[in-house]
């Protein structure tokens, strides 16, 4: 089973027929049709083993809003724009994009001067005071010449007495020239204590830095964090594109397990329809049909009884897969509204899908912006280069409980400065030479990554439009397949009932039009598959590219 497993993964619609050729040229009729019904086994588990595997899957909670949701049949449309709502895969790469978008803020923050405010207040133990210590002052001996002179003496009125003299009268006076000496003297000063900041202090300043030159390296940060942005937004467009991938494949595979339990019901009534009639032949004394022909039958029927259980269980897990793919609780369960997997004539031109892939792509994007990152790397290694000028400024006041003398004047205590400055390297023991290298290697691998990434997309495009183009061959083939062998099964049970035919024939033809028709539907939906995986490595929809659907 897990080879034929494999064989239906990988697509090879030839292996599979050749081993039924094998099985119908060297196993018994009872072995036989059992591997046949192993196959078809083995394609009914491909939704299965999506639904144990759910890659993106959400854990969540039960929840009885989904349940709601999920009670009436969804297109594709409506399950894609659930997904996207309730998905925890794509808030998680939105707060990646956010976290990127805060630091290439934080890097456009050095454009801006920088001004902060600082305040405090303190209590001293003690005032703070200064001692000047005691000293004398010597006057050395002088001598004062004064010449002789005349001078006008202003006697006012009533100087004398009341009413003498009566008015102002002025009298000249003489005085001779004369000289006056005084001897050396010296003058003891004492120690003082002088207070010059009281015990309580607040203060307050603002400090303003304005960075003017500075040799780049605010573009280097700024080219990198705005690659680091642009990466970001990438990987959250990946991650859309991979829900809406995950969702598609789900989706179909849902309705390929649908189209399996019912091909396996439709199988398993006609089956029982032939084994009534096999017994009723059998019972009448019927030569052509024994009881080992009776037995046999009722071992297959039987056996598609065990094989339907399965489908059902596999339906099931589909359903609930997709649910849990679109972000709702693990007991709810998503019934698409689609009956049948649509077929798109895939028309489109692999150089052009290339084309596409290197523009939308976001891998590609995503490297893209991982070289505009690295080039600003470079700019701000360079940065060290060269000299950094700054202006500088503060503004500051402080209050000393009213005391106003000392250094607690007026004059000291508010205040402004302003000034440039300048820093110039010289010597770092060749560091910033080597960042510049470290630097410009990391761009060169990118580089050389990028030419790998190339390649890689377009043999990956390649691989899925030749996948395409051999899907839509398989298609074709194994609907012409399905139709034939339903044709043979109408031939056989109608030549069976008129007694012409073995009853092994007929259990062959039965069986043999499941696994055509499950092999039909398998085509398809590897079909459907690649077509979605075309859209997530190429980052756009090739919905344009496609025909109408047939």
């Amino acid at each position: 089973m897990g080879s034929s497993a494999w064989m239906l993964k990988t697509g090879a619609t030839g292996q599979i027929l050749l081993g039924v050729r094998v099985m119908r040229d060297s196993i018994p009729l009872v072995r036989r049709l059992v591997m046949i019904l192993v196959f078809l086994l083995s394609i009914a588990r491909l939704p299965t083993n999506m639904a144990a595997n759910p890659q993106g899957a959400d854990p969540v909670k039960p929840d009885s809003t989904g349940a709601t949701e999920a009670s009436k049949p969804l297109s594709l449309e409506e399950c894609i724009e659930t997904a996207l709502k309730k998905s925890h895969r794509r808030p998680a790469s939105q707060f990646a994009v956010a976290m990127a978008e805060a630091q290439h803020r934080q890097a456009l923050a050095g454009y801006w001067p920088q001004v902060n405010f600082e305040g405090g207040y303190q209590r001293l133990g003690k005032p703070l005071n200064f001692v000047f210590p005691a000293s004398v002052m010597g006057i050395p001996a002088q001598s004062i010449n004064v010449p002789s002179g005349q001078a006008l003496v202003t006697i006012p009125a009533g100087a004398f007495g009341p009413g003498f003299p009566p008015t102002a009268v002025q009298l000249p006076v003489s005085f001779p020239g004369q000289t006056i000496n005084t001897p050396a003297q010296v003058f003891p000063i004492p120690e003082q204590n002088l207070k010059i900041v009281d015990n309580d202090i607040i203060s307050g300043s603002t400090d303003l830095k304005w960075l003017l030159i500075d040799g780049g390296m605010r573009k280097g940060l700024r080219e990198q964090s705005g690659g680091q942005l642009e990466m970001m937004r990438q990987e959250a467009r990946r991650t859309d594109l991979e829900i809406v991938d995950t969702v598609k494949r789900y989706y179909w595979g849902a309705v390929l397990a649908d189209q399996l339990y019912q091909l396996g019901s439709d199988t398993l009534s006609r089956m029982e329809v032939t084994l009534r009639l096999t017994e009723s032949l059998y019972k009448e004394g019927s030569e052509r049909v024994t009881k080992a022909d009776y037995l046999d039958n009722v071992v297959m029927v039987e056996s598609v009884r065990a094989m339907v259980a399965s489908l059902e269980k596999n339906q099931k897990m589909a359903q609930a897969a997709l649910a849990n793919t679109m972000g709702l609780a693990w007991n709810v369960s998503v019934t698409p509204s689609a009956e049948e997997i649509p077929f798109q004539p895939f028309a489109g031109n692999l150089e052009e899908l290339v084309s596409t892939s290197y523009q939308f792509s976001p891998d590609w994007q995503k490297l893209q912006a991982g070289l505009q990152a690295a080039d600003g790397a470079v700019i701000t290694a360079k940065s060290e280069y060269y000299p950094k000028l700054a202006l500088t400024g503060n503004l500051h006041s402080w209050w000393n409980d009213g005391l106003t003398t000392g250094i607690a004047t007026s004059q000291n205590r508010n205040g402004w400065t302003a000034g440039v400055g300048i820093e110039v390297p010289l010597f770092n023991g060749f560091l910033t030479r080597n960042r510049v290298a470290e630097a410009k290697a990391r761009i060169n691998q990118l580089k050389e990554t990028q030419i790998l990434l190339r390649e890689g997309l377009g043999l990956q495009v390649k691989d899925l439009v030749l996948g395409l183009e051999a899907a839509q061959k398989a298609d074709q083939a194994t609907e012409h397949a399905m139709k034939s062998a339903q044709d043979n099964r109408d031939l056989n049970t109608r030549a069976y009932e008129n007694g012409l035919v073995e009853t092994d024939k007929v259990i062959r033809a039965q069986l043999v039009e499941a696994l055509m028709s499950a092999q039909h539907y398998a085509a398809r939906y590897q079909y459907v598959a690649l077509l979605s995986q075309l859209n997530l490595v190429v980052g756009t929809e090739v919905q344009q590219k496609l025909s109408s659907v047939r």
